[in-house]
């Protein structure tokens, strides 16, 4: 009876680990080369976007949070997570 319970307990610590693995941020590096704080966008010269299957480039991407839109200057080295929310690319996160 232990030992089943013990199992069950790894098997649920492992689950809930690969679950957190899925919605882990992936951080890309980028220089940002311009704002545009009225359009709500940057453009950013970037590496490869690993969870956008993306090669390196520099694109325009949307940007929802002012405050985040605020942190950004030209010229900056960032890291930065993109995703599609409502099928446009988004920059969500930067550090």
């Amino acid at each position: 009876m232990k030992t089943a319970m013990i199992k069950i307990s790894v098997a649920a610590l492992l689950s809930a680990g690969a679950a957190f693995g899925a919605f882990a941020q992936e951080f890309t590096k980028g220089v940002v080369n311009k704002v545009d704080a009225k359009a709500n966008k940057v453009t950013i010269k970037h590496e490869d976007l690993k969870s956008l299957d993306m090669p390196a480039m520099t694109m325009v991407f949307r940007v929802e949070d002012p405050a985040l839109l605020e942190r950004l200057k030209e010229g900056s080295k960032i890291e930065f997570v993109a995703e599609r929310v409502n099928g446009k690319l988004t920059v969500t996160e930067v550090k």
